[in-house]
């Protein structure tokens, strides 16, 4: 085609553009008309009388129609009061837990103007590589506005050229009003690193740069609560610490207050380390810990807290938990707060330094191996050592066919084979139960079957039938078992007796479920329920539920686990006499759980020996009818008798969580108290 005839086309398709727009200018004009027009009439409306009296009424309305949308996406009534709640247990977790609990002008001054004791410094190593602009200003205010001022800030380089600006904003910040001494010295120490060496050795090189006598450690794109350093130097000063950790929460963006996870931990229990680096953070600690020792260690990079933790709380004499929230861990892409895949090396370097730290403790063999919960979420199978007879407790009163179905599933499921079964017969009366005593006594079991008569009481007494039970076995380890319960697991009385042998372990307890796979018992927690004695954790949840941070899913110390499925070894039992007949039937498991508590042995409940628990199918419930009178005696017993170890709180269980709930429910409303002291 010619040049003179694209000049042609183009002033074609140039005219009939002009007239698609001419014919769009008309009608928007005619639309502003009628827009004008309806503007009018509306105006007429609002302004009637009627109309404005009757706003409340179309209000009304409008409500309802939004519920009934809310409904369709609910689905239910009851979805729609969740979401309410929900949205108020987050305004209520946001004034307890976010910026709206930092200190107000009069609380910080005070802390600020305490002197304790012992003012000692901590020097607090921040290894910096690349950190962008908002994360480091977060994280140098977050120290420069702590109320205890007895802080070192230790900053190691390793940021490339390209992100000089990460030394020109330290040396701003190192001329800060909060941060000179009264000779003008800076807390912050910087010093700029030749090559970056990794979160192991540049934290090293932070290590450097400190003179305190007591080590924090913080990540370069966290923050601190504005009291944590005067909560650390109170628990140094009152309880001689020399290892401390607090709460923490995972929020996400810029804004603390937007908090996708709040972790409210335990106090020291070296099991659930074990499986779980619970710690992390805040950990500051005495520089005496370190002596002969390193700090990170390259080989566990990606995990060199869960190393260096494990390490140095070994070492420790008094390691306290604070358990409060002080502890603002940032979500971010390329974070192992956000996504553990970003760095999967971190669980191979998890795996093997809970590996060398078992290898410290005497134990030679044994496997970990990664649970459902979480790839860093770890099972650690014990070698069994030898084979030592299990004498397996069940007491029984009539029922037969719960004892049949209890016996049955021992035998066509347990792996483990070297074990005696006493049945422990106390106020039978049909003569189905005798008949079967009679077939078990004499058919092909009788080797592993011994059925032992405690005779007719007056009243019965759980911890006699059991003691009783305890003088007519042989076994080296005991395994207290309800006769209304179920085998699941093949290898549970493996899972159980690898704890059971540990010098440091008495009583051990399995996960039992009802039949419908809801849970009935993953562990005792003190002071729980009504009663505020003891009640079992994670009650009436789903049986695949990971539980609270994942704890249905590991081995754990607990402060008591029921005698529905307990192991114990015949030593440990004998050492604390056994079961306290004064506890009829009720508590008599916890408090023998306590007794071994008081002698500094573990308890410990272990997820991977699984049974079901037709729950008192035998006997009734204790806390119905009549048996609501004995229950509440015993109750006043126990906490009589237990009165202080109650009034201190379970450790295994954090303040914050509720006391009337067993799902781990927060207690936003105690922790306001809790604030204050």
């Amino acid at each position: 085609m010619t040049e003179q005839g694209n000049e042609t086309d183009y002033k074609a398709a140039y005219e009939r553009e002009k007239l698609k727009n001419a014919d769009l200018a008309q009608k928007v004009a005619a639309l502003e008309d009628k827009n004008q027009e309806l503007d009018f009439k509306l105006s007429r409306i609002k302004n009637n009388p009627i109309w404005k009296a009757s706003a409340p009424v179309r209000g009304g309305i409008h409500w309802v129609i939004r519920q009934k949308d809310r409904l369709k996406n609910c689905g239910s009534v009851r979805g729609v009061v969740a979401k309410v709640r929900y949205k108020q247990r987050e305004r209520k977790c946001m004034t307890h837990y976010g910026t709206e609990s930092f200190p107000d002008a009069e609380k910080g001054a005070q802390e600020r103007n305490t002197s304790f004791p012992r003012m000692i410094t901590v020097s607090i190593l921040v290894p910096l590589y690349n950190t962008p602009e908002k994360f480091l200003r977060d994280m140098i205010e977050s120290i420069l506005h702590q109320t205890y001022g007895g802080w070192q800030l230790c900053l190691a380089d390793g940021s490339d050229p390209e992100h000089a600006y990460v030394e020109t904003m330290v040396r701003e910040y190192q001329k800060a009003p909060e941060a000179l001494l009264a000779d003008g010295t800076s807390k912050i120490v910087y010093h700029r690193l030749e090559k970056n060496t990794g979160i192991s050795g540049n934290t090293n090189e932070c290590l450097k740069l400190a003179t305190g006598e007591y080590i924090g450690l913080v990540d370069h794109d966290d923050i601190l609560h504005p009291e944590a350093l005067y909560y650390y130097a109170k628990a140094i000063n009152e309880q001689d610490a020399d290892y401390i950790y607090c709460d923490e929460t995972t929020f996400a963006g810029d804004d603390i207050n937007h908090m996708i996870t709040m972790h409210f931990k335990p106090d020291y229990a070296i099991d659930n380390l074990r499986a779980n680096n619970y710690i992390c953070h805040f950990s500051v600690f005495a520089r005496t810990l370190l002596d002969g020792t390193e700090l990170f260690r390259s080989q566990y990079d990606g995990s060199q807290d869960h190393d260096m933790i494990l390490r140095l709380t070994d070492r420790a004499q008094h390691i306290v938990h604070i358990p409060r929230l002080l502890y603002y861990w940032r979500s971010h892409a390329g974070s192992t707060a956000s996504n553990i895949n970003a760095k999967s090396y971190a669980i191979e370097a998890a795996r093997g330094a809970v590996a060398d730290h078992l290898r410290r403790h005497g134990y030679d063999h044994f496997r970990i191996t990664s649970t459902r919960a979480f790839e860093t979420i770890f099972k650690i199978t014990y070698e069994i050592e030898g084979n030592p007879k299990i004498s397996i407790i069940i007491p029984n009163c009539d029922h037969m066919q719960d004892l049949k179905r209890c016996l049955t599933s021992i035998y066509e499921k347990s792996t483990y084979d070297h074990y005696e079964i006493i049945i422990v017969e106390n106020g039978s009366t049909t003569e189905e139960i005798r008949s079967y005593y009679r077939e078990l006594e004499s058919g092909s079991l009788s080797e592993i079957v011994k059925v032992v008569d405690f005779g007719k009481k007056e009243k019965f007494n759980y911890s006699d039938v059991m003691n009783y039970g305890v003088k007519h076995s042989d076994g080296k380890y005991l395994l207290l078992l309800n006769n209304d319960t179920q085998v699941i697991t093949v290898n549970w009385m493996e899972e159980m007796l690898m704890y059971a042998q540990r010098s440091d372990v008495g009583a051990v307890g399995a996960k039992l479920y009802f039949p419908d796979r809801k849970i009935q018992h993953a562990g005792v927690v003190l002071g729980l329920g009504a009663h505020r004695t003891a009640g079992h954790s994670h009650y009436g949840q789903e049986g695949m539920n990971l539980g609270y941070m994942g704890r249905l899913c590991y081995a754990q110390d607990v402060s008591a686990v029921t005698g529905a499925c307990l192991m114990v070894s015949r030593d440990r039992y004998d050492e604390v006499g056994g079961f306290d007949p004064s506890f009829a039937v009720s508590l008599n498991d916890v408090d023998f759980c306590l007794k071994l508590r008081e002698k500094n042995y573990l308890n410990v409940f272990t997820p991977f020996a699984e049974l079901y628990h037709y729950e008192s199918a035998s006997r009734g419930l204790d806390r119905e009818g009549q048996n609501a009178e004995r229950y509440n005696q015993e109750s006043e017993h126990f906490r009589t008798k237990w009165k202080e170890v109650l009034e201190k709180g379970d450790p295994y269980y954090n303040p914050n969580f509720s006391l009337d709930r067993s799902d781990f429910s927060l207690n936003v409303e105690g922790y306001s108290s809790l604030r204050e002291q």
